[in-house]
């Protein structure tokens, strides 16, 4: 059994020492895809994984097409070799729509298989894959207006993920707000925000409904002061350890349904903070394509 991880753009490194921590050898590195022989493993640098490889012949661009084609229709390529070749063998390929997504959407759910080029005589390719966008990357229709930042941008691919967002009356708990992105899509969403950060909000999010902020640290919160909530979210700069003892607090009270939270690292990636979040029943640890050198903690009460 063959499995192929494509790690994150700029984030190789990362994923070579997460597959290396769980004793996970690579044979074969393909640009930012690496091959290894055995079952999938939990990979949160991957944006993708390709689950049950197969090598096939690559005779001419149209047996190329058509082995493809006879194994499933919807496929994405990933070429950073032999790419003119590669080319045309996608374009021989049913077409997939790659359109940017409009959020609030969801993540499609139709199988989208990858492949890519070993050598112009020879294909690797998956059927099965981890992420149902072309190696994994979401593209979102941006908004240059409203919000105050492009943090926006990691809140929106995670719900789009998640498949789920906060609806209309729902209250939401946003620590380390300012100046105020993630508080931004959640009022827009026609959600009851708390927005907790020393530091103002930027007056346009301040001034939208059922948007309340506090001029609180985080980290020193009562759960007591804030009551039930339906989600917390968190893009707070901070250790991983700490926002990990943030999290755990909170879950103890029962009274948060959903969590989504960056667990942001500064210098050295703490993978073992990372797989203690993993570890949590329910848990979701990913690197989304508008993370930087981060990963989303996502914990909901659909897990």
């Amino acid at each position: 059994m063959t499995t192929a991880y494509l790690a994150a753009d700029g984030f190789d490194t990362q994923l070579r020492e997460e597959l290396a921590r769980r004793d996970v050898a690579i044979v074969r590195e393909h640009g930012r895809l690496l091959v290894t022989e055995g079952p999938a493993v939990p990979a949160a640098w991957a944006a993708n994984i390709w689950h049950d490889c197969v090598e096939l012949p690559v005779a001419s661009i149209g047996t190329a097409a058509k082995s493809l084609r006879d194994i499933q229709r919807n496929w994405a390529m990933y070429a950073p070799l032999h790419h003119r070749r590669a080319a045309l063998i996608q374009e021989r390929l049913p077409h997939v729509s790659a359109k940017p997504v409009i959020f609030p959407a969801v993540a499609p759910t139709a199988p989208l298989g990858s492949w890519t080029l070993l050598a112009p005589d020879r294909m690797l390719a998956a059927a099965r894959c981890s992420s149902p966008f072309a190696n994994g990357e979401v593209d979102l229709v941006e908004d240059k207006v409203g919000p105050p930042s492009r943090a926006y941008l990691k809140l929106w691919e995670a719900l789009v993920r998640l498949r789920r967002w906060p609806q209309a009356g729902e209250r939401c708990l946003d620590l380390g707000a300012s100046p105020g992105g993630w508080t931004w899509v959640l009022a827009k969403l026609g959600a009851e925000v708390v927005a907790i950060d020393k530091a103002p909000l930027d007056p346009r999010v301040a001034a939208m409904p059922r948007v309340e902020w506090r001029g609180e640290s985080a980290f020193a919160l009562e759960p007591a002061s804030i009551g039930p909530v339906d989600w917390l979210f968190s893009d707070v700069i901070c250790y991983p350890a700490r926002l990990l003892r943030l999290v755990e607090r909170w879950r103890a009270t029962g009274q948060v349904k959903n969590f989504v939270c960056t667990i942001k690292f500064q210098g050295e990636t703490d993978h073992e903070t990372a797989e203690t979040f993993a570890a949590l029943p329910g848990a979701k640890v990913l690197h989304l394509h508008n993370n930087k050198h981060e990963l989303t903690f996502i914990l909901t009460s659909a897990s």
